[in-house]
């Protein structure tokens, strides 16, 4: 069955390294462009650079020995504690840098995570015991005092370890140079990228260690072993000339992705049709490693992604030839052994790649992101190769538009017979790469498609009805081999279901309240009803002058129209502070404003703290995805029957 194909690699002990693998990779990728930088002025300023010049060589040893360090303890604390993780983890590498003499990159990735979770697990000790008032009191002197205790353990103990295997590490990449072994790395770097083991490999050990080969000696091989794009170029050229069908139709493209674009994993499904053609970018590997050991040539600093502009870019300044030679040569051996085996094997077809796309995506856990440009996937209703579980709408401030929109979906595929299918909403400044489908309003899609690139993006303009939701539920149904055992629950209880995964509001203050509904808003454009709106949540103490500035704020960048004559203007992410309590106002138009070209009878003023507002917003979408209590509300002659309609939302 698809769902346990897909489930139990992720059992497995090689998606346990490969999660080891993302968690190093994720401490170093996004500080890459500082490494870069540093990489930059060294080749530039130091006195066998590119232009000498001794006062700007002063920042080459501080930028090595403090600032990326801590970058990467800030990053790696931050990613298991958020920022209060991220400053632990600064503090705590600090104790490691000033305890050795060398570049505590190592030091940085054990110490920024260990102190961050030693803090999160303090954190949850004393979690609701801290009497109201002496909240910052206890955040902040627990950290410091665990900041300061870690940077001592950091200096005396882990410091010196670090350093030991550090030499050790060293030691052993020297006794392969100079005993020309090196080649004899890509036996295991090539089918570990195939299989998406290279990050523990390429960024917990081979970038540190390159590093500090780059600050000695100005360079170092140890950054082109696995990002040197030739032997996955040979492959794809390999398939160009002596591929078939589909195969042979997209290697151009892929090859342009993958040797320019530097996105290697596009030519992984090309290796999982025939599995045998890993002998062949593993002779390239070994050829581009020896290459780069005969000629002495290097980089300066990673390159990543694994572009030839990249590599280029980091060159040493004595190393152009030995690269270029290293490139070409492990393209050449890579794909004369990918065309013999080609030529003697038998004919690919289309639907070997796309097999290969789908065990490509198995075994990296998630969607790729560049698996449509195999298959000439559309957009937003391309057909995933695993089961759907997570889908996210996501707005600016995560608490509007995106709420509405999640429940209104939320009740359509658990009606579909898929009541597992997670559906949420967030900020876009909270998404991370983990879900399978991402629902953002159209003008907003750019903005989430970077941070979760691994997921379908669905872009609507109308978050009640859009006829993107009914894509939505085909996709989940085609996705999910089998639907839930609790079909006939889902749909007798859809709503119900919707309204207990939601919280209630906060005690002794009630959400909604009659003085907050006006059934003849006075109004008449977009800017006087949001002020209406936001004035009556002001009146009843809910926010502050400030939110409603913030609610004008996020209606310029982006509509807060919903569809089914509803809009729900509500502040930026950033307005939380200017909220006192959770409220919710509703202002009825009965002939109408022009809402940027759209007809709104019914305004919504939204203003949550920790999500209090779902639960009215979840009954709101369920009024407005029904045209018969649509009309009852247009028809209604009393603030009781607007309330009637919405239920106990208060309870």
């Amino acid at each position: 069955m698809a769902t346990a194909s897909v489930a139990k690699p992720r059992t497995s002990v090689r998606v346990g390294v490969q999660k080891f693998g993302t968690f190093l990779s994720g401490m170093i990728m996004p500080n890459i462009g500082a490494f870069i930088a540093w990489g930059i002025i060294t080749a530039l300023f130091i006195p066998a650079g590119f232009l000498p010049n001794a006062d700007l060589a002063k920042l080459v040893g501080p930028m090595i020995t403090y600032l990326l360090p801590l970058l990467i303890g800030y990053t790696g604390g931050r990613a298991v504690h958020g920022i209060r993780g991220g400053v632990v983890g600064a503090v705590a590498t600090m104790g490691v840098i000033v305890g050795t003499d060398i570049p505590m990159f190592i030091g940085a990735m054990l110490m920024g995570p260990l102190t961050a979770w030693i803090m999160k697990k303090l954190d949850k000790v004393w979690e609701g015991r801290v009497k109201p008032g002496f909240e910052m009191l206890i955040d902040n002197f627990s950290a410091g005092i665990v900041g300061a205790a870690l940077a001592i353990f950091g200096m005396l103990v882990i410091g010196p370890v670090v350093k030991a295997f550090s030499d050790g590490a060293s030691n052993v990449v020297e006794f392969l140079v100079h005993n020309g072994l090196l080649p004899l790395t890509s036996i295991f770097i090539e089918p570990a990228k195939v299989l998406f083991l290279n990050n523990a490999v390429n960024h917990g050990i081979l970038t540190p260690l390159g590093t500090e080969q780059a600050l000695q000696n100005g360079k170092s091989i140890l950054f082109l072993l696995e990002a040197n794009p030739g032997p996955g170029v040979g492959v794809l050229l390999a398939y160009m000339v002596f591929g078939k069908g589909l195969a042979r139709a997209s290697a151009p493209g892929a090859a342009l992705i993958q040797f320019v674009g530097g996105i290697h994993e596009i030519y992984f499904p090309y290796i999982l049709m025939k599995p045998i053609l890993i002998l062949a970018t593993i002779a390239g590997g070994m050829t581009g490693i020896f290459t780069l050991v005969v000629t002495g040539a290097g980089l300066r600093s990673p390159a990543a992604p694994g572009s030839i502009l990249a590599v280029f870019a980091a060159t040493a300044k004595d190393s152009y030839f030995g690269v270029a030679l290293s490139v070409l040569l492990a393209a050449t051996v890579s794909f004369l052994i990918a065309s013999v085996i080609l030529r003697t094997s038998k004919t690919t077809d289309v639907d070997a790649l796309g097999q290969a796309t789908s065990r490509m995506e198995e075994l990296k856990g998630k969607k790729s992101s560049v698996s449509s440009a195999l298959l000439g996937a559309g957009g937003g209703t391309a057909v995933l190769t695993r089961p759907i579980q997570n889908i996210v709408f996501a707005c600016d401030a995560g608490m509007g538009s995106s709420a509405m929109g999640a429940s209104v979906l939320r009740n359509k595929i658990r009606a579909a017979g898929f009541p597992d299918v997670k559906v949420t909403n967030s900020a876009i400044a909270n998404l991370s790469d983990t879900y399978d489908v991402v629902v953002t309003h159209q003008d907003l899609t750019e903005r989430a498609r970077p941070v979760t690139s691994s997921a379908v993006h669905v872009s609507v303009d109308n978050f009640m009805n859009s006829p993107r939701y009914e894509e939505i539920v085909e996709l989940v149904k085609s996705s999910n081999a089998e639907p839930g055992a609790e079909d006939s629950t889902a749909v007798a209880e859809p709503a119900a279901g919707a309204h207990a995964a939601q919280p209630a509001a906060v005690e002794g203050k009630d959400v909604l309240l009659p003085q907050s509904v006006i059934l003849n808003g006075s109004a008449t454009d977009r800017d006087s009803a949001i002020d209406e709106a936001g004035k009556l949540l002001l009146d009843r103490g809910s926010v502050d002058m400030g939110y409603i500035h913030a609610m004008h704020e996020r209606e310029e960048s982006v509509s807060t129209y919903m569809g089914s004559f509803l809009a729900i203007p509500h502040g930026t992410n950033a307005a939380k502070d200017h909220i006192l309590h959770s409220g919710v106002s509703i202002v009825r138009y009965p002939e109408g404003i022009d809402w940027g070209g759209k007809q709104v009878k019914f305004v919504v003023g939204v203003a949550g703290i920790n999500n209090e507002h779902l639960h009215i917003l979840s009954s709101i979408a369920k009024i407005f995805t029904d045209k018969a209590q649509v009309a009852q509300l247009e028809q209604a002659t009393s603030v009781q029957e607007v309330l009637d309609l919405f239920g106990k939302v208060n309870a």
